[in-house]
């Protein structure tokens, strides 16, 4: 009975000691984890989108899609020369982001779309992960660039937005390009608003969810500019700017200009600029809402910006996407849609770029 008693006490020190053994592999496993998902990805990254919707191939012509791969290159090699350089992550964003402004191919600046009164009215924000010092501008209509707008009302005002006249009394102030409205005039953009009015389709047909008609797609697509940068002293900024949905009205405003629905940056977390149905985004306050989760749930940046986009905002019925960097270098490009305008350029200057789902 001795033998047997001895027998079954040295057999449970045996599986204690073999537990505490797994435990013991299991939580350095954990750390190591934990270490490598914070390990330093790029000492400096950009990313940037230029609008997300139903994107297809074999609705693009060739030339087309070189048009937009094109500038897209453009665009974020300008923001990659000034990280590279040593510059800093809100300049990267905000000459990035002027470049997609200046074409007439995205709908921001030159290329925005026309409201129901056929005029054209822009939105743009700014936000600077380090200290969370953020401007923001709605509803201007002769700013040649509106993220510089946003800028300067960052920077040189005691304001986050700013709005219509006063927004754009504030910009001459400052001593922004203005332009005759006119300027922003594309034709095909004209012809996109006269499309809608003919068909009696407005850009709140919950039924297409439609943002705006591209005649060059043939179908409708979610229309913005965007950018986030992480400079080589670790701060993070983000930027958003955009023309809105075609056949507006009233002064319609989406996500685009609210600090924690269409652009949001903090140097903890990560920044996020968005494309999409502008409504929803703000109504799950998405770009914070990513941030929030790695915050406070410890969630990766892929995990945060997949919740967000593939779950909750699928599931209150909205449709786009977000670009999305954290403070180790990390880049997430996340859309529920069937494409988005996108690219990445890292600090090995390595350029992604991509506008279908893959």
């Amino acid at each position: 009975m001795k033998n047997l008693v001895y027998l079954v006490i040295v057999a449970l020190v045996f599986v204690g000691c073999k537990n505490k053994e797994e435990l013991k592999a299991l939580s350095h496993s954990k750390k190591e984890i934990a270490k490598d998902s914070n390990q330093k990805i790029n000492d400096f990254a950009i990313i940037i989108h230029g609008g997300a919707g139903t994107i297809l191939k074999a609705n693009m012509t060739p030339e087309m899609e070189a048009d937009y791969k094109t500038t897209l290159e453009q665009a974020i090699r300008v923001g990659y020369d000034i990280l590279k350089n040593g510059g800093n992550s809100l300049d990267a964003v905000q000459k990035t982001i002027n470049v997609m402004e200046d074409s007439p191919l995205f709908n921001a600046g030159k290329g925005a779309v026309f409201t129901n009164a056929e005029t054209n009215e822009h939105d743009a924000s700014i936000m600077d992960g380090k200290t969370l010092n953020a401007g923001a501008s709605a509803g201007t209509t002769n700013v040649k660039n509106p993220i510089n707008l946003a800028r300067a009302i960052m920077d040189n005002s005691p304001h986050v937005m700013l709005t219509g006249k006063g927004a754009e009394t504030f910009g001459k102030e400052q001593g922004l390009e203005i332009v005759d409205p006119s300027y922003f005039f594309t034709q095909r953009r004209f012809d996109a608003l006269q499309k809608i009015k003919e068909t009696e389709k407005t850009e709140m047909d919950h039924d297409d969810k439609i943002s705006f008609y591209d005649p060059f797609i043939k179908d409708s697509k979610f229309g913005t500019v965007g950018c986030v940068a992480l400079d080589k002293n670790g701060n993070i900024a983000a930027g958003t700017s955009t023309g809105g949905m075609t056949n507006k009205r009233w002064g319609r405003v989406g996500d685009s200009p609210i600090i924690g629905a269409g652009t949001y940056a903090n140097n903890m977390t990560c920044g996020v600029s968005s494309t999409g149905w502008g409504e929803y985004f703000i109504r799950g306050m998405v770009a914070y809402d990513i941030s929030a989760l790695m915050e406070y749930k410890g969630l990766t940046l892929k995990e945060a910006t997949h919740e967000v986009i593939q779950n909750k905002l699928t599931a209150m019925g909205g449709t786009g996407g977000i670009v999305s960097l954290d403070k180790n270098g990390n880049m997430v490009a996340e859309f529920n849609t069937e494409g988005m305008y996108r690219a990445t350029m890292n600090d090995k200057g390595e350029l992604t770029i991509g506008i279908y789902k893959q």
